[in-house]
């Protein structure tokens, strides 16, 4: 069974169709990548995966249970889209393990573990209000990574990220992928998507299609 299986859906915002008739099956172990233009509607079908937002017609499972009937949201997801969303007066230790207490999945210890894995230190009293964006969205990984979900959605992952940044995130996604990960990212670097990517999807004007060659 796929991790995610999309079939036949839509989404419409009043007249505004965004998302027409799109099919997706999201296979254990590989990455899948999104590229289109801003407005094409890569956000909107990333949302409604993660049961953020409903499709208007057709389904989505996830693990078998299918978003908005079976399940408000996927049980093992970890997620970054748009810029991710932190109490700004606390370090970025301290925003983990308010998190990581909600479910009592992970340890300290195993936070400490996922900020080092990101180039965070643990120790840092630096608040997250005073973070550079690059930091903001390392801490988002580690946000989205730090309970072992076996499907993420990554939304622009690399944004703020300088080169050195960029080629250590791609080796962390890359070594989430031979773990047996499902992850589906969307980049606006080519780069990216060839480096990271099994197979390539373009996006446009609501319409998904595989590219191919």
């Amino acid at each position: 069974m796929p991790c995610v299986q999309i079939s036949h859906v839509t989404k419409r915002f009043g007249e505004d169709l965004v998302l027409k008739e799109v099919n997706l099956d999201l296979n254990y172990g590989q990455v899948y990548g999104i590229v289109g233009n801003n407005g094409s509607g890569k956000t909107v079908l990333m949302k409604c995966i993660c049961g953020f937002l409903p499709a208007t017609t057709g389904t989505i499972h996830v693990s078998g249970k299918q978003i908005g009937k079976d399940t408000d949201f996927p049980e093992s997801l970890g997620v970054i889209i748009e810029t991710p969303g932190f109490l700004t007066q606390y370090t970025g230790m301290k925003n983990l393990e308010i998190l990581a207490n909600m479910r009592r999945l992970i340890s300290k210890a195993d936070i400490r573990l996922i900020l080092r894995k990101v180039g965070l230190d643990p120790d840092m009293k630096k608040p997250v209000g005073k973070y550079s964006l690059g930091m903001r969205q390392r801490l988002g990984i580690a946000q989205a990574i730090m309970e072992d979900p076996r499907l993420l959605i990554l939304d622009e992952p690399f944004n703020g990220l300088d080169k050195h940044g960029v080629a250590e995130i791609r080796e962390l996604l890359l070594e989430l992928k031979a773990a047996g990960k499902t992850i589906l990212l969307a980049s606006h670097n080519e780069e990216d998507i060839r480096i990271l990517c099994d197979h390539v999807y373009e996006m446009d004007g609501g319409i998904l299609k595989e590219r191919t060659g």
